[in-house]
């Protein structure tokens, strides 16, 4: 058992269809419901160390095999001293659970319909009503179930998965458990991880119960922290070496954001980067950084081999004025970033649309949010939400692009390559400009990479990128950081 931290090794994710194949092939080869015990002695012993103190643990069991494992949970730590009541909404309907119902009442755990001892700050509240069962909104007993533990004064550990959140796109059916941990048994979810699931679910604990997974595929992976970052610099290399970026964007009233990206893809370690500023009143220089190469006109006069071999960023703060620069962009570009405006700009012009379609040869990375993937899709930000996974590899596949998906757990897809969700960042990166910070990131780590095949240098860029951006945002312990000091933390080394 061990729980998940950003720096946890990469995860495979498997989602419903998947686990209860893994789950039945497991319990064909093993003895009748000893899958089931396994869970149920992994609850306990998780129950045991989060709550050592603990003099009373109240399990709310289903009536299906998540409701067993919290009755073979509760049998365990009935035998560890703890005052245990399981509030059983109804007769199981799983064997697994029968079987477990039969012997917590053989070993004499309290088994009642509705509370009756009181909890304190010290005690814990075991969920066991659904688990990977949800997948339309709760009513009656079981909703109230769920809301009772909303009020409780000790924590709450879920056991699979907080009851009512959607295995798979991490968003809450109706009423939803609000667990302080989750205990994900036999597999991880990607429902977890993304979407309202971090929220839902608190720190996220694994235990396979000994099974191999190796013969299923998994849906998607968790993490990061594998990711590799570009290569370490030789001492015979020099700034032209480490590539151009030209972020292009920053029209009137929003040069900042174009100055942001500039300069993430500066601490990232580009060569040389440009900045084209499309407010034509804008300043020539970044005081801040004159490292800066500020170019009005760059992008239309440049020549083609200069845009060939450049990575553009595109569409930070480039409102209506970044529109007639895109056409050429996508032409041209040999490895280009849209964020922002551009992508904006591109879901409402079908020539774009098929320009970008027809860059089929060329990289492209997309990093739009739920609302702006939404665009690019005729879809609503509710739908792309409801099924973040499916919504980026579907952008992905349209645009044979690698396409980051923000939001909590960011979601990053490539056509050919399983979906990754990004294990790092919290609440803090909700301020204006960080998102422009990350694709000027994704730019400067880009133009620096050698991977053999051109497709794996942007996807390991996105993936490296969002990671430590996320990591920056967890290791400032803040509750807001601002954009341009989450450049300075993402500019120090990851173990830092």
């Amino acid at each position: 058992m061990r729980r998940l931290t950003v720096l946890s090794p990469d995860q495979p994710l498997f989602d419903v269809a998947q686990t209860r194949r893994i789950e039945a092939a497991a319990s064909a080869t093993l003895p009748p419901h000893a899958l089931m015990q396994r869970a149920g002695s992994a609850v306990a012993r998780l129950a045991l160390a989060l709550a050592p103190h603990a003099r009373v643990v109240r399990v709310l069991a289903g009536t299906g095999n998540n409701g067993g494992d919290g009755l073979d949970a509760a049998i365990h730590l009935m035998h560890a001293g703890k005052s245990v009541e399981v509030v059983l909404l109804a007769e199981p309907s799983a064997d697994d659970a029968r079987d477990a119902l039969a012997r917590a009442r053989d070993a004499g755990v309290s088994i009642v319909p509705t509370p009756t001892m009181p909890l304190n700050a010290a005690d814990l509240a075991l969920d066991a009503l659904l688990g990977i069962g949800a997948s339309r909104p709760v009513e009656g007993a079981l909703r109230e179930a769920i809301r009772n533990l909303r009020g409780l004064p000790c924590p709450v550990l879920s056991i699979d998965l907080p009851s009512g959140l959607d295995a798979h796109s991490g968003q809450a059916l109706g009423d939803c458990v609000q667990a302080q941990h989750t205990l994900s048994l036999l597999t991880l979810k990607p429902g977890l991880f993304t979407g309202a699931g971090r929220d839902h679910a608190g720190s996220v604990w694994f235990d396979g119960l000994g099974v191999d997974l190796q013969f299923e595929t998994p849906d998607a992976r968790l993490g990061g922290a594998d990711a590799a970052s570009a290569p370490a610099r030789r001492h015979a290399q020099h700034k032209g070496s480490f590539g151009d970026v030209a972020v292009v964007g920053g029209a009137r009233g929003l040069a900042g954001a174009a100055l942001l990206a500039a300069r993430a893809a500066l601490a990232a370690g580009a060569g040389r980067v440009y900045v084209e500023l499309l407010d034509p009143d804008a300043a020539t220089l970044d005081p801040a950084r004159p490292e800066l190469m500020l170019r009005r006109g760059w992008s239309s006069q440049v020549d083609t081999t200069m845009l060939e071999r450049s990575t553009v960023v595109c569409g930070c703060g480039g409102g209506d004025a970044v529109r007639p620069l895109l056409p050429r962009l996508l032409s041209a570009a040999g490895r280009l970033v849209l964020d922002a405006d551009a992508l904006n700009a591109i879901a409402a012009d079908d020539s774009l649309h098929r320009l970008l379609r027809s860059r089929r040869g060329r990289a492209t990375v997309l990093t739009p949010h739920p609302l702006e993937a939404a665009r690019l899709l005729g879809r609503t930000a509710a739908e792309v939400q409801s099924d973040r996974l499916g919504a980026a590899r579907e952008l992905a596949n349209a645009f044979a692009a690698v396409v980051v998906l923000k939001g909590s757990g960011t979601v990053i897809a490539a056509p050919g390559s399983a979906a990754h969700i990004n294990s790092s960042g919290n609440a803090a990166l909700a301020t204006a400009g960080t998102g422009d910070v990350l694709a000027g990131w994704i730019g400067g780590d880009w133009s620096q990479r050698d991977e053999s095949d051109p497709a794996d240098r942007a996807r390991h860029a996105a993936i490296h990128s969002t990671w430590r951006h996320g990591l920056a945002a967890e290791r400032a312990g803040l509750p807001v950081l601002r954009a341009a000091d989450l450049i300075e933390r993402m500019a120090l080394p990851p173990e830092h």
